[in-house]
């Protein structure tokens, strides 16, 4: 899809369709005036009828208006005029995106970017709707035989800004929004595919296609015998039970000075999590193909930064592995050798994300990085405690868990940041080993990140656990590739990026 921005006057605009909006009850906005006057009317006197109240979503689309040059005027309901929020404002453009696909209009010029939305800026605006547009008309269609494709989609869209002097933030906007959306699509993309194609090779090979579009990045690999090597005995165990051998894929953006520290993001790429000989439930298992989004994002951050060259060196690790029952896989009881030397006795082969990981965060340690962050579908007690709508972020750096918090409320990507006190340690106290991979019920997210935390003492390190936020259940199944956009702006931050008017 093509996106651009201008900035005129409705009643001079050739389209396929004008959008603009009316608020409730019944208040057409300014736009929405200016094409009703040279219309004599035409407009209000619909609304005078009935025809559309106003409240948020709803979509009325008129055909030769008169005096309006573009063939079609769709107006949209955008709810209480004080009441317009940045959620309502991206449902809005995600309805009327839908809309306009479904209606014929190949093209169209959208004025809802006009709309006043608390505390944003045009940059804002038009960004959020070329990323919103992008995941409304997202499908995974590689696997159908037949494609119910729309028959005139949109193929065109033009977002207006009040001024002539914002079309440069505008078009930042568009080039930002097309490099997130870029990202968020390649990480739906990987994470939607079945278990039986995407395994941990699989992963390793996108990225190679991946470094083949940009010169930026470079990739390399750790396979079962190299990890052995290093004695990372912990993510072994995990995959022991599979036939689709373990891969840590690894890939580097050398966007940055030579000698810059790098950041490293490390993803958790259990392409299937079966429960191992603690066996997970049947209902709802197909969706455990989503036990690799975190590596998924880490891949889609990678795209994204790649394609706007930010100034940095950027690590993405992708920790892949499958964790199934079988004759050779690890047990309940078994105590484990981590690469760090530090022991742990497993408990449940269940919690087995926060075994691979803490492998690969000892293994980043010879990066000597600035910082690095995971990301992980670690723990069902994080939906508890957030359900579906935030990401939790943990962090022994105080610092560095503000810059992320900061990074989800520009990003419109929600996080929400939990403790990670000294008296959450004891609950992973083991009487045989170092420590154990589970803590109990209480505070299940916070005592795995206790976990992972005693393997990263060398840096400054957050913990993200993407569990309620990574895929979508029901008849809206499927990924979201998120945390891409907060992490996106978290990197764009630290490279200095102008992101505002």
């Amino acid at each position: 899809m093509e996106f651009s921005v201008k900035s005129g006057s409705p009643e001079k605009q050739r389209s396929a369709c004008i959008v603009v909006g009316v608020f409730e009850p019944r208040r057409l906005t300014a736009v929405a005036e200016q094409l009703d006057e040279i219309s004599g009317g035409y407009i209000s006197n619909l609304l005078r009828r009935g025809d559309l109240e106003g409240k948020a979503g709803q979509m009325l689309l008129l055909h030769h208006v008169p005096n309006v040059l573009s063939e079609r005027v769709l107006l949209v309901g955008c709810g209480k005029e004080r009441e317009l929020d940045e959620r309502q404002y991206k449902q809005i453009i995600s309805k009327t995106i839908k809309n306009l696909n479904e209606t014929g209009s190949m093209e169209a010029v959208c004025f809802l970017t006009e709309l006043h939305v608390k505390g944003r800026d045009t940059y804002w605006k038009v960004r959020q709707a070329v990323e919103t547009a992008q995941d409304s008309l997202y499908t995974f269609l590689q696997l159908k035989t037949k494609k119910s494709d729309a028959r005139r989609p949109l193929r065109k869209i033009v977002f207006n800004v009040p001024t002539r002097r914002e079309l440069t933030v505008g078009e930042r906007a568009v080039e930002h929004g097309l490099a997130v959306a870029a990202g968020i699509t390649s990480a739906k993309d990987v994470a939607n595919m079945p278990p039986n194609i995407c395994n941990p090779v699989y992963l390793l090979e996108q990225a190679k296609l991946l470094s083949e579009q940009f010169s930026s990045l470079r990739v390399e690999s750790v396979d079962e015998a190299k990890m052995q090597e290093l004695g990372m005995n912990a993510y072994l165990a995990v995959g022991r039970g599979s036939d689709n051998a373990s891969v840590m894929t690894i890939m580097h953006h050398n966007g940055g000075t030579p000698g810059q520290a790098p950041i490293v993001l490390v993803g958790k790429g259990l392409t299937f999590d079966s429960g191992g000989i603690s066996i997970k439930p049947g209902e709802a298992m197909d969706e455990m193909k989503y036990d690799m989004c975190g590596a998924a994002s880490v891949l889609g951050v990678m795209h994204t930064i790649s394609k706007l060259n930010l100034p940095l060196n950027v690590i993405g690790v992708m920790a892949g592995c499958e964790n199934m029952p079988d004759a050779n896989a690890y047990r309940p009881g078994d105590i484990l050798t981590t690469m760090s030397g530090q022991t742990v006795e497993v408990l449940n082969t269940d919690a087995e994300g926060r075994l691979v990981l803490c492998d690969a965060l000892t293994y980043v340690e010879s990066f000597e990085p600035d910082t690095v962050i995971d990301i992980a579908t670690l723990t069902g007690a994080c939906i508890v405690a957030l359900g579906h709508h935030a990401s939790g972020v943990m962090s022994s750096h105080n610092p560095l868990a503000h810059e992320l918090i900061n990074a989800s409320e520009q990003s419109g990507d929600k996080a929400w940041r939990l403790p990670l006190w000294d008296e959450y340690q004891e609950q992973i106290e083991s009487p045989f080993a170092d420590m154990a991979n589970l803590g109990g019920r209480a505070a299940g997210t916070i005592t795995a990140a206790c976990f992972l935390s005693r393997f990263t003492k060398k840096y400054n390190w957050a913990h993200m656990d993407i569990a309620g936020t990574a895929w979508k259940s029901g008849k809206d199944k499927g990924a979201t590739g998120r945390p891409v956009p907060m992490l996106t702006q978290f990197l764009m931050n630290r490279a200095g990026v102008e992101t505002e008017e």
